[in-house]
């Protein structure tokens, strides 16, 4: 099984709300996850993660996707 690190999306139309997720790589984008580790709110510019977490599945190799990846660089989440 492979564990990525991905965007879970809510919101209404035009109001988007994303939940950081570990979840199967097969599985649907919305679909069944593993754990959650945090929200982004894009229309504040706020990513809430809990960096422990989110280290926790790393070292177990999960790997972020193209923009979770870019939301961490962006907003220094896993700084050390």
């Amino acid at each position: 099984m492979a564990v990525r690190l991905r965007l879970q999306r809510f919101g209404s139309n035009k109001r988007p709300f994303y939940r950081v997720v570990a979840s199967d790589s097969k599985k649907a984008r919305d679909g069944r996850f593993l754990e959650i580790l945090g929200t982004y709110d894009p229309l504040l510019g706020k990513v809430l993660v809990d960096s422990e977490k989110v280290q926790k599945w790393m070292d177990n190799g999960a790997l972020p996707t193209e923009t979770v990846r870019s939301l961490f660089k962006k907003y220094s989440v896993l700084e050390k």
